[in-house]
């Protein structure tokens, strides 16, 4: 596990809570939040299937944590609280919207554009030759490492600009559109 770097815990929470967004901590097995009743953490319970652990001491938290999660249904600022931890850490973290009300910020090694670099050397692959599909900022760091990468039509503009094609939304097949249109075509036309 890439854990983040523990002197930058404390101010990855200070950044997230200044801009009123909940903060979640996921260390070790654990997942950390200060009230067990606030937005999305019912949600959240169901997709981990365990409950979070309930501390006011968030900032104390510092080895060995995997992942800092600022929540907030206010959208907007949880965009703004996406530039202010990369302008706040820079390289030293990977901060990325995994949904448009959730920032992840965790190891700048431990993101989905790692993942299409060690899927490259695991299938023994150039990355050119590998596809991505997504539909999120945080896509955005998986499509910069991939030979081909197609957004989802429900992906914001910005998503929608930094990849190479653009398919239909999920609620219209996008994926199977895409592999369609952009990977099966592509291939029978290459070969």
């Amino acid at each position: 596990m890439k854990a983040l770097p523990a002197e930058l815990v404390p101010q990855i929470v200070s950044v997230i809570e200044e801009r009123r967004l909940d903060v979640w901590v996921y260390q070790g097995s654990d997942w950390f939040v200060r009230n067990a009743d606030a937005p999305h953490v019912a949600r959240e319970q169901w997709t981990v299937k365990f409950a979070p652990v309930v501390t006011d001491k968030l900032e104390t938290l510092v080895d060995s944590v995997a992942k800092v999660v600022g929540v907030g249904d206010d959208l907007d600022a949880v965009a703004r609280c996406e530039k202010d931890v990369q302008a706040s850490c820079g390289l030293s973290v990977s901060a990325a919207r995994s949904q448009p009300y959730y920032l992840d910020v965790t190891h700048p090694k431990a993101n989905k554009g790692e993942v299409v670099q060690i899927m490259s050397e695991l299938l023994k692959i150039s990355p050119q030759e590998i596809a991505t599909i997504g539909d999120m900022p945080n896509d955005v760091l998986m499509f910069v490492k991939s030979g081909v990468s197609i957004a989802m039509g429900n992906a914001s503009p910005e998503v929608q600009k930094s990849a190479t094609y653009v398919t239909t939304s999920s609620e219209d097949e996008g994926f199977a559109n895409a592999m369609e249109k952009f990977i099966l075509q592509r291939n029978a036309a290459n070969s």
